[in-house]
């Protein structure tokens, strides 16, 4: 067997008792996946997946980064290329290297979906290859494993994808038009009209004000923009926006000062600190249009995208290249936390990838400020440790109401069941090991479980109708 019984538990068996019978109690709990990047496309088109490598490994950066990092070039792995030419060459190159992953996060949840989706048993290796990628072409060309039908198998009660304002969701209302009864709803991820320096960005806001006959010209036409595109996302289901911005830092400027910083960008001639000071203040403008439209609000700031410059200019953007930095919440925060911390109908939820910041920054500030919660940990800290960190760090000033449970925010549909698997048992571990010091009763352990995994998520992301 690829996987045991009692991975991730306790060592203790006094503990590992405790974990078991926790997880027995949520391990069957529906999945709510608030925040993720798959693609709505697949639902509505309802098509089967592609070959192994095609599914994998080419849109997997935590794979191909990797790979990458022990000398397997991207040229190699077919990268950046429309069709493969020969994905059998590039799922061998991958179970060549398989080894690399021991370890780590990624090995436990392909272990997990070649095992429990595809009933294979045996390790992947150089040897095992060729079974492997057969064994799951097969499968992928049956009707149990289009889209669909996993969706339904994985017991997933919601799906949320992450869509760029200026995407015509077209894909979200044949999935709504189709009578299927699922729940996949839209993300606004407004990055592509708010930050001076995304590629294209001068005529991606001219592309808004088309869209919704606004001047997008002016301050005033622009902000009317995004309020209606907020609206065309909410009556899609949406419930929350999310923001990938460099830096948490926000600004609260009078309107002339507003008004002429867009004039600056919008012209080209905004220098670094007034493009950073844009986004800052855009910021605050998206929380004051969530305390008028109720879109929870999701801030991932903190990493260094497209770090290897060589390759974003062969590749692009998202290639696997991003690297965290420290992030300074307290001070950047403030100014939005002054204008609308106290605003208890208005929910920021924060991430980071500086793990320094839990109980320095992120923990106090929301065990104090109505408005904050807590995201999970998040890209390279997704990972056991991790989670134990965020816990032993996070709960002694936040506690566990002021997380958010869960998110997978996975590009890979098939590692979904694997993930939230990964977190239940983590969760689990951690309450047994604070039951059996007699720091929480048994009771009580079982009722924060429940909350952990299926509660606190529907609550904070405002999907309690689902």
């Amino acid at each position: 067997m690829l996987i045991h019984e009692d991975r991730l538990f306790p060592a203790d068996p006094g503990t590992r008792s405790i974990a078991r019978a926790l997880y027995a109690h949520i391990r069957d709990l529906p999945i709510v996946s608030p925040h993720g990047h798959t693609q709505a496309a697949w639902f509505a088109k309802n098509e089967p997946f592609p070959d192994p490598a095609k599914l994998l490994v080419q849109p997997d950066h935590y794979v191909y980064r990797m790979l990458y990092s022990q000398g397997v070039s991207l040229e190699e792995l077919e990268i950046g290329r429309g069709e493969m030419k020969d994905p059998r060459r590039v799922w061998r190159i991958f179970a060549k290297h398989y080894f690399l992953f021991r370890g780590t996060p990624t090995r436990i949840w392909l272990d997990f979906v070649f095992q429990e989706l595809f009933g294979l048993t045996e390790r992947l290796s150089e040897a095992m290859a060729d079974l492997y990628f057969d064994t799951i072409s097969e499968k992928l060309r049956t009707p149990e494993f289009l889209p669909r039908a996993l969706f339904e198998r994985f017991n997933i009660e919601v799906l949320a994808t992450t869509d760029s304002p200026l995407d015509s969701l077209a894909d979200h209302r044949a999935i709504r038009d189709s009578g299927w009864n699922a729940r996949i709803l839209p993300t606004f991820r407004p990055d592509p009209v708010v930050d001076p320096e995304f590629a294209g960005f001068k005529e991606n806001i001219a592309r808004l004000g088309e869209q919704t006959g606004e001047d997008t010209s002016c301050w005033r036409g622009y902000l009317e923009a995004l309020r209606k595109t907020r609206i065309r996302f909410r009556f899609l289901g949406c419930t929350a926006t999310d923001h990938g911005h460099p830096t948490p830092h926000t600004a609260d400027l009078p309107q002339a000062e507003a008004t002429d910083l867009f004039a600056r960008v919008i012209a080209g001639n905004a220098d670094v600190e007034q493009q950073e000071l844009f986004r800052a203040q855009m910021l605050t403008e998206m929380a004051r249009m969530s305390l008028d439209d109720g879109l929870v609000m999701q801030i991932h700031p903190g990493s260094v995208r497209n770090h290897n410059h060589t390759l974003y200019q062969q590749y692009g953007r998202d290639i696997g290249a991003d690297i965290p930095r420290p992030t300074n919440y307290v001070d950047g925060l403030r100014p939005l936390l002054s204008r609308f911390g106290n605003e208890s109908k208005l929910t920021i939820i924060l991430f980071t990838l500086d793990e320094s910041t839990y109980s320095r920054e992120l923990a106090p500030l929301a065990g104090h400020y109505p408005c904050l919660r807590l995201g999970p940990p998040w890209w390279f800290h997704d990972s056991p440790e991790g989670m134990v960190r965020f816990r032993e760090q996070a709960t002694e000033s936040a506690g566990f109401y002021n997380t958010v449970g869960f998110n997978d925010d996975t590009r890979a549909f098939l590692s979904i069941p694997a993930r939230h698997d990964v977190a239940r048992r983590m969760d689990c571990a951690f309450l047994a090991k604070l039951v059996a010091e007699h720091r929480l009763n048994e009771d009580e352990a079982h009722e924060v479980a429940h909350a952990l995994t299926y509660g606190l998520v529907k609550q904070a992301y405002k999907l309690e109708g689902a």
